[in-house]
């Protein structure tokens, strides 16, 4: 896992550089970029009694300040241009317990592990970024 202050973004393959986001042919694009919350993390750690860096998550975006909705079709804004659809929950898998046991089901609460999102508008993105739903 690699930390950035900025990426670009678009809608055929996620996040430049990460060949999990790129949309196979026929593909609906469901899980292109994943997004986690700063204090989810922080909980779910708390909860095991371990600091644990946030990309062991391997989530694409840490976001702060800003409470993720856990409605699928919700579409987010992030900066100016980049456009990302909510698909469902990032369930956390079983390699959160090979971190650190108990740590998958301390992520299972309350979208704890993050969203998944497909994405609707590309363009960069950066540290600091501001972050609202679409209407």
């Amino acid at each position: 896992m690699e930390v950035l202050d900025r990426a670009e973004i678009s809608v055929d393959a996620g996040i430049a550089g990460d060949h999990r986001g790129r949309r196979k042919p026929g593909s609906t694009g469901k899980r292109q970029v994943t997004l986690m919350e700063r204090g989810d993390w922080e909980a779910a750690t708390a909860a095991i009694g371990r600091t644990i860096p946030w990309q062991e998550r391997r989530a694409n975006l840490l976001v702060d300040g800003f409470d993720l909705p856990q409605v699928p079709g919700t579409r987010l804004r992030i900066g100016a241009e980049v456009v990302l659809e909510i698909t469902y929950e990032c369930d956390p898998c079983v390699r959160m317990d090979a971190l650190v046991p108990g740590l998958r089901e301390a992520m299972l609460p309350d979208w704890r592990g993050g969203a998944c999102t497909r994405v609707v508008a590309g363009g960069t993105i950066a540290v600091g970024d501001t972050i609202r739903i679409e209407t």
